[in-house]
């Protein structure tokens, strides 16, 4: 991904929504676009903004949000109070990624949004996929899930971690040179522990305006 993924956050309480933005934008690689509180604005800023993501609430003003998520035609993640089994089932009958039920902490929307990141790098772009991917695609989609890191990991995989010293970020160079590995080789370790959950990926943009891969210890 070249860029962050801009997020729209759809909740009627003003105070509630600013503060799941904040939440957002602390959080490497997403962006939060300006909240909104109704049905209404929320399909207005979806044709007009096109959001990777939309945070929505069940309930909102002028329509309830489990209607208004089977006509938006995006991500959508549910946050809210309402913990009916029967509504969790219906949010995820018409294509919820997930379910998060309010009060949360910053963290807990913190671990889904990089789950989602993490989802979008595996499903990426145009190319065709094998089942492996999709499954890990979907597993990836709930950070409570081990599956996905569970595997055991390879020496190379071992020394990049091993590379990657707390609270600092790195190129992909600079861990190449490090283990002693071409930098092509070192891209695709870094690029399989990312989708595992082991390392953070953030972009950084030098002089040129090009953006550039900066690798950490996921925390």
């Amino acid at each position: 991904m070249s860029e962050n993924l801009h997020v729209l956050i759809v909740d009627d309480d003003f105070h509630v929504a600013k503060l799941h933005a904040t939440y957002v934008d602390s959080v490497a690689g997403f962006t939060a676009l300006n909240p909104v509180g109704t049905a209404e604005q929320a399909l207005r800023a979806v044709n007009s903004q096109h959001p990777d993501l939309v945070l929505l609430d069940v309930y909102l003003p002028d329509a309830f949000g489990l209607d208004l998520l089977r006509t938006m035609d995006t991500d959508v993640l549910i946050l809210s109070a309402a913990a009916e089994a029967a509504s969790v089932r219906q949010a995820i009958r018409r294509g919820a990624i997930g379910y998060l039920i309010k009060p949360f902490t910053a963290d807990d929307l913190t671990q889904r949004l990089r789950a989602y990141a993490r989802y979008r790098r595996l499903l990426s772009g145009q190319q065709t996929v094998d089942q492996d991917t999709i499954e890990r695609a979907v597993r990836t989609l709930n950070p409570s899930q081990p599956a996905a890191t569970s595997r055991a990991r390879s020496a190379t995989e071992n020394a990049v971690l091993e590379a990657l010293q707390p609270g600092e970020h790195y190129s992909t160079m600079a861990v190449a040179r490090h283990i002693g590995v071409s930098r092509a080789t070192a891209q695709r370790y870094l690029s399989a522990l990312v989708d595992d959950g082991a390392v953070d990926i953030q972009l950084r943009y030098g002089n040129t305006g090009r953006p550039e891969h900066r690798y950490a210890l996921a925390q």
